[in-house]
């Protein structure tokens, strides 16, 4: 592809510039090996980010990933694994599909074992955003009380606001699955899980008592918002959420413990803060009320989407008294 001479096109007396432009489609799983064709080119290769020890033979390194992104580093008929070893001068063994293990790296050069080393880290990044969110931290805001001013709410939404478009008792939250989101979490292995409650407990251990003073934390709901610039189109209408006291320990809280997950991988880093909020009522609840991210998918560059939703009215929703 010739990007510095590109194409010239006389257009109206004008000269345009055409630049090569390759679009690039997810459909399959087998088209992994035409994403790492078009995108390993852009990784960086850090010189010291990783373990690499030095052997009798060379070079050796390892991963640790989950079994069901082996197959991403394998591609169709193991092609990906193959350019890799090629253009990094490496040998790449895998454990066999189903077998929880490590990714080994060798290779004679240093640098070859690193630069296979990040490629591999860029295409696992990468499909573990393509896969749908398995768990959320979050705090349960289950008390009898906080249920039955739900229920008193979604009753007067009902009774004043069922006539308007897309309102119906399908997307309200189950008052049984309040709950303040902290993040949402992509975890592929009993390993993984582990590792997140272990990380829980150092985070307690380390400044949530610190930061609690070893008294629960006292918040209360009051007002509604939605999530988006439209209240004629509304997909997730929230109660907000402040701390009794006025103090902003809470957001230190889960501000903290957010950018812990972060620094692991765990969580994938698209917001420094989090954005206090109880869903109310969400439009995905419509297809299916189980359904906590369920339909969030991301696409290889990080952004979400949202699939199978029909927005509803809020504005008189909004009115309510809450």
């Amino acid at each position: 592809m010739e990007v510095l001479r590109p194409q010239l096109i006389k257009i109206g007396g004008r000269i345009y510039r055409k630049n090569p432009i390759q679009e690039q489609t997810y459909q399959h799983e087998e088209d992994d090996e035409d994403f790492y064709q078009g995108f390993m080119e852009c990784a960086e290769e850090p010189c010291d980010a990783y373990e690499v020890v030095q052997t009798q033979q060379g070079f050796r390194c390892t991963v640790k990933a989950p079994s069901l992104l082996y197959k991403h580093i394998v591609g169709k008929r193991g092609d990906t694994r193959k350019k890799l070893e090629v253009e990094t001068k490496t040998s790449i063994s895998i454990p066999k599909p189903g077998q929880e293990g490590e990714i080994v790296i060798t290779g004679q050069h240093r640098s070859g074992v690193i630069s296979a080393r990040t490629r591999i880290d860029v295409l696992l990044l990468t499909f573990r955003r393509k896969q749908p969110f398995t768990h959320f931290l979050a705090f349960f805001l289950n008390e009898v009380e906080v249920q039955e001013r739900f229920l008193k709410f979604q009753e007067e939404v009902l009774e004043k606001c069922s006539m308007d478009h897309g309102v119906d008792g399908t997307i309200f939250q189950n008052p049984k699955k309040l709950h303040l989101t902290i993040g949402m979490l992509v975890l592929l292995s009993e390993q993984e899980i582990q590792q997140t409650c272990e990380m829980l407990q150092q985070c307690k251990e380390e400044f949530i008592d610190n930061i609690c003073r070893g008294k629960p934390l006292e918040v209360e709901m009051a007002g509604i918002e939605y999530m988006n610039d439209d209240p004629g189109m509304v997909d997730v209408l929230y109660a907000k959420v402040h701390m009794k006291d006025g103090s902003n320990r809470l957001q230190e809280l889960v501000d903290r413990v957010l950018e812990r997950f972060q620094a692991s991988g765990l969580i994938v880093k698209e917001w420094n803060s989090v954005k206090l909020h109880a869903t109310v009522m969400n439009t995905l609840f419509r297809k299916d009320p189980n359904a906590e991210g369920r339909y969030n998918l991301y696409t290889a560059d990080g952004k979400y989407f949202f699939k199978e939703r029909e927005s509803f009215d809020g504005r008189n929703v909004l009115k309510v008294p809450n």
